[in-house]
């Protein structure tokens, strides 16, 4: 192991689907020594790429869980997670960019900026990570980097700015002209291992200087070094370098470089770019929380002498145990050595430590401050953080997105509700935004995830993987309630049995709120209600939430005031006062023009022109709101908002209607009333349901 951790990179690739990731990070594996036979995703040799280790990832050329390798490119030690492209598997992106210090945005030159694009833009921006674009695929029909280019300023707001040429497009991509150094490189051999470095082509000269002269204007915004050396006409490559990594480390400057993974063109200067200008552990700042004093941030230092504090960022559960993956912000994390999970306090002592290439694993002694690499047979949970002893710091955790779609799963026999229960309980331990829970009217086995292919792939692997036979039944929405309009409430709880009764009394209002959330307000004065029972009312509020009395769905955006109230010397206690919550919170609830609201679908259809009326016209069935189209030469990108109870299936519809020539892509945006007459359906049918069980 390096010890330098200056020459440690820890990287993630990300990327819209089919924008070349997993491609992209094979050839780097193969240019570092790591393989030394590159494999195609849908690999027609039967082998497929390194980092698809999972049988279903073969079988559909898609990537569904990250996966972490390492690699060495001249003194720099590189730690990469390959993440998945598709919205489904978005926890698998978020949980990356959390412990990740630096990213690689792989954008397609022909699709350019596409939906998954700005998804993941916006999960680099939430942990502030900076990153370097790559844009891949210049040797496809209708390549044009530069128009990418300009999606990036436009549609992500970034700062970008080009440190390459391509040399030739489409089918005549040779290689790429460098505007740091001023050379043209060429990548000769049967996989393009060998690079070559020429003078630049006279027919590329003048455009060559032209952009020169832009990356030296946007770079200069961040050394003054270099302004001088560029007013006086004398900018060395250094130079030039450290201003360019200054802009990317703090995000105001994205870098851009070009080629054709699966051709193999410029993948080695990526490599060299991700050395000299992404961050390396020590120039990122992270902070832990002091669980002891007030959760008050501290700061961590990449120094491996320090006590350890590490982040367990991704579990497995595999046929040895649990395999967790952590990363370590500091000290060092040794074999035999003992931490504690702050969570739940326990003690743990380290067995095997092993750091991963894909699903093979090598045993290492030690993690020091900096790197990323896996525990064997510890119980935790993910997000949980490690510390030395006596120590009591908590990493922040990753964002986890609430689940939209729900289906009913059936085993067929008694070895398979064995093998189902087994399976589940890996899988969302493994994956926080898969949820299960048992319907208690129908007995009914509900998983919840975030979308069809999410759901479907958990299936498949449950037969795969557990030999659990299930069968499913229809999709359910995650429907919610909410209010639309005030909703007063003057509710008294009186219960006597003899002997100390319950007695509260609550006053107040229930209003709708912007916020998808529940707030609750005490503008109680003069001690109407004694302080030690406002929190009584507060949790009595909050157990009706989950339970709608319009239609036992979740309810939403409520804000509760409570103004007013009374208490007795005796009989009041936090019991009544819950129960008087209850009560009151019924009483506005039924004033307050309760409404059901259905999750809405921001869906991206990317389809050839000539089919553009016919998807506007299946989305239009489907309730959808168009928000515009864009032509780019012969494909059209479609954006509208649908609501998810009607895009189950499209995926069928629309390659039926388009000859299987357009994809789609869609994700959560919002919650939204659901129309009056869908409304009443929903209604009978939940009626008709109770009836039933009943």
């Amino acid at each position: 192991m390096i010890d330098d951790l200056k020459n440690v990179r820890n990287i993630g690739i990300s990327a819209h689907i089919d924008s070349g990731k997993t491609t992209l990070t094979e050839r780097i594996l193969f240019y570092t020594n790591r393989i030394h036979a590159i494999h195609d995703v849908k690999g027609k040799d039967g082998v497929g790429a390194t980092m698809d280790s999972m049988e279903l990832e073969k079988e559909r050329g898609i990537t569904i869980a990250s996966a972490a390798t390492y690699c060495q490119w001249r003194d720099h030690k590189i730690n990469i997670i390959d993440t998945p492209g598709h919205v489904d598997f978005t926890i698998e992106v978020e949980r990356s960019l959390r412990v990740l210090d630096g990213a690689v945005l792989v954008l397609c030159s022909v699709g350019g900026v596409q939906s998954q694009s700005i998804t993941v833009d916006r999960q680099m921006k939430r942990y502030k990570v900076p990153c370097i674009a790559f844009i891949n695929k210049c040797d496809r029909s209708g390549a044009n980097p530069f128009r990418v280019m300009e999606q990036l300023k436009r549609k992500l707001g970034h700062n970008a700015v080009a440190l390459q040429i391509p040399i030739g497009l489409e089918a005549d991509m040779e290689g790429v002209v460098d505007l740091i150094s001023m050379k043209a490189i060429y990548f000769d051999g049967e996989n393009g291992e060998v690079t070559r470095e020429e003078s630049i082509p006279d027919a590329l000269l003048a455009e060559a200087e032209e952009k020169r002269e832009e990356l030296i204007d946007s770079a200069s915004m961040f050394s003054d070094d270099l302004m001088e050396a560029a007013l006086e006409g004398d900018v060395t490559e250094n130079l030039l370098i450290s201003a360019i990594r200054k802009g990317t480390l703090t995000r105001e400057l994205t870098p851009v470089l070009m080629g054709s993974a699966y051709k193999n063109k410029g993948v080695q200067p990526l490599l060299d770019a991700v050395t000299e200008l992404l961050p390396c552990p020590s120039d990122i700042e992270n902070q832990a929380l002091d669980m002891d004093n007030m959760e008050t941030p501290v700061t961590l230092e990449s120094d491996a002498s320090k006590p350890v504090v590490a982040l367990a960022f991704k579990l497995e559960d595999g046929k040895y145990g649990q395999l967790t993956y952590i990363r370590v912000y500091q000290g060092t994390v040794s074999k035999g050595s003992t931490i504690v999970n702050v969570r739940s306090g326990k003690k743990v002592k380290v067995g095997r430590l092993v750091r991963m290439h894909a699903d093979q694993m090598e045993d290492i002694d030690s993690i020091p401050a900096g790197y990323i690499g896996a525990l064997f047979g510890i119980e935790c949970a993910s997000g949980d953080t490690f510390t030395a002893q006596d120590m009591h710091l908590s990493m922040t955790s990753m964002y986890v997105p609430e689940p939209v779609i729900s289906l009913a799963i059936v085993p067929k026999d008694k070895v398979s509700q064995n093998n189902m229960s087994k399976a589940l309980n890996r899988f969302t331990k493994e994956d926080p935004t898969f949820k299960t829970y048992v319907n208690q009217e129908t007995g009914d086995t509900i998983v919840s995830g975030m979308g069809e292919l999410h759901l479907d792939v958990y299936i498949e692997r449950m037969r795969r993987e557990y030999s659990a036979d299930v069968e499913t039944g229809m999709p359910r929405v995650a429907y919610r309630e909410t209010i639309t309009q005030r909703g007063e409430f003057n509710y008294t709880h009186k219960k006597q049995t003899g002997g100390s009764g319950q007695y509260g009394r609550i006053a107040g209002y229930l209003e709708p709120t912007a916020e998808n959330d529940f707030e609750f307000e005490n503008k109680i004065t003069g001690g109407a209600i004694p302080t030690q029972f406002i929190s009584a009312c507060e949790k009595g509020f909050r157990a009706c939430l989950g339970k709608g009395p319009k239609m036992e769905l979740p309810v939403t955006g409520i804000r509760v005031l409570i103004n007013d109230g009374a208490s007795h010397a005796v009989d009041s206690s936090e019991m009544a006062f819950q129960a008087a919550a209850r009560g009151a919170f019924l009483e506005g609830y039924a004033k307050a023009k309760a409404v059901i609201q259905e999750p809405i679908m921001t869906v991206v259809v990317e389809t050839p022109t000539e089919f553009q009326g016919a998807v506007m016209g299946s989305l239009n069935q489907r309730r959808g709101m168009i928000l515009g189209s864009q032509d780019e030469g012969a494909m059209c990108v479609i954006e509208a908002r649908v609501p998810l109870a009607d895009m189950f299936g499209y995926s069928t519809v629309l390659r039926s209607s388009t000859q299987g020539k357009a994809q789609f892509t869609m994700e959560f945006s919002d919650y939204k009333q659901v129309p009056q007459s869908i409304a009443e359906e929903l209604i009978k049918k939940a009626q008709e349901e109770k009836k039933n069980v009943a």
